[in-house]
C-alpha cells in the first residue's frame, strides 16, 4: 500500500468487497422465498386466516403477479428507501420492530464484547507472559473449558446459581431505559454469551503473542539492550495484534447469530428473540430483514478489520496493495 494512490484503492477493493457481498445476501434472502415449491402466498399465510386487504397488500409488496427480476428491484429499492416490508404477526411494519428491538441486541451485544475483548486480552496476555508454567496451564485448562460450554446452558447455569439461589441478578427481560437498570438486567445474558468467545479470544491472544515473542526480530531486539516494556511494544504487540483483532472482528459479529438462545433463555426483547418468533410463526419478512441485519453486521465489522489491520502493523501495507 505505497502511497496514497495505494491506500485509495485498498480501501476502495475492501469496500467493492463489502458491497457486492451485501447485494449477494439481499438477493438469496429474497429469493428463498420463491424456491420454495407452491404459492410464495400461501408460504407467507401459512395457518392464518388473512383478510382480503392482507393479502392484496402481500401481493402488492411482494410484486407476486410481477417477474421475479421485477419483484426483486422494487423490492430491494424499497429497502434502501427504508421500507423494510409488513410483519404479518405483529400487524406493523418491519421497521417499527427493529427501532424497538434493536437498541437492546445492541445493548447486549456491546457489553458482551467489552467483557470478551478485556478480559480475552487480559487473560490471553497473562498466559503468555507468565514465568510459571503451572499459570499458564492453568489458564489454558480454563479458556478450553469455557470454549467448549454452549451460550444457553451458560445462561441455564447462570439463571440458577445468580437469580435464583443468589438473587443478585434479575431474571427475565431487559429493564427500562436508564442506564443503571440495563446494567442490571443485561449482566447476566452478557456473561452468558461471552463466556465461550472470551475464552476463543484467550486462546488466540496467548498464542499470537507467545509466537512472537519467540520470533527472531524480538530476539534480535533484545540483544541490542532495548527494555522489554519497549520490545513488547514495538515488537510483539503490533505484530500479535493482527490475527487478534481479525479473530476478535468475526466473533464479537457472531454474537448476533448467538445472541437469539441467550436472549430467549433470559426473556430479552430484542434482535434474537424477535428472529425466533418470527421463524416460529413463518413471518418471513422480519425473518428476511433480520438475516440482512445480521449479515451486514458481520460484513461491517470484517471490512473495519481488513482497513485497521495495515494502521496497526504497517508491514501489512505492502501486502495490502497487491
Amino acid at each position: 500500500m505505497n502511497g496514497p494512490l495505494g491506500v485509495i484503492r485498498f480501501i476502495a477493493g475492501r469496500l467493492a468487497a463489502a458491497l457486492l457481498t451485501v447485494w449477494a445476501t439481499t438477493f438469496i434472502v429474497f429469493s428463498s422465498l420463491f424456491l420454495v415449491p407452491g404459492d410464495p402466498l400461501a408460504v407467507l399465510l401459512r395457518g392464518r386466516r388473512p383478510t382480503p386487504e392482507l393479502v392484496e397488500r402481500l401481493r402488492e409488496e411482494y410484486g407476486l403477479d410481477d417477474p421475479f427480476l421485477v419483484r426483486y428491484a422494487d423490492w430491494l429499492s424499497g429497502l434502501l428507501r427504508g421500507d423494510l416490508g409488513y410483519s404479518i404477526q405483529f400487524q406493523t411494519d418491519v421497521g417499527n420492530l427493529l427501532a424497538a428491538r434493536l437498541p437492546i441486541t445492541a445493548w447486549l451485544v456491546g457489553y458482551a464484547a467489552i467483557i470478551i475483548l478485556v478480559v480475552g486480552l487480559a487473560v490471553g496476555s497473562w498466559s503468555a507472559l507468565t514465568r510459571s508454567p503451572n499459570v499458564d496451564r492453568g489458564i489454558l485448562i480454563a479458556t478450553s473449558a469455557l470454549s467448549a460450554v454452549p451460550a444457553f446452558v451458560a445462561a441455564l447455569v447462570l439463571l440458577l446459581v445468580f437469580s435464583g439461589v443468589l438473587g443478585w441478578f434479575p431474571a427475565f427481560g431487559a429493564g427500562d431505559d436508564s442506564f443503571l437498570s440495563r446494567l442490571e438486567h443485561l449482566t447476566l445474558p452478557a456473561v452468558a454469551l461471552s463466556l465461550t468467545y472470551l475464552g476463543l479470544i484467550a486462546r488466540v491472544t496467548r498464542s499470537s503473542l507467545k509466537q512472537e515473542l519467540t520470533s527472531d526480530h524480538v530476539v534480535v531486539a533484545r540483544s541490542r539492550g532495548l527494555g522489554a516494556a519497549y520490545v513488547f511494544r514495538h515488537h510483539v504487540l503490533r505484530n500479535a495484534l493482527n490475527p487478534i483483532l481479525s479473530y476478535a472482528g468475526i466473533l464479537v459479529a457472531g454474537l448476533l447469530v448467538t445472541s437469539q438462545l441467550v436472549e430467549f433463555a433470559f426473556g430479552v426483547p430484542g434482535m434474537g428473540s424477535l428472529l425466533v418468533e418470527s421463524v416460529r410463526s413463518i413471518d418471513f419478512a422480519v425473518v428476511q430483514i433480520v438475516t440482512i441485519v445480521i449479515v451486514l453486521a458481520f460484513v461491517v465489522t470484517n471490512t473495519i478489520v481488513d482497513l485497521l489491520a495495515p494502521l496497526i502493523n504497517p508491514r501489512l501495507r505492502g501486502k495490502g496493495a497487491r
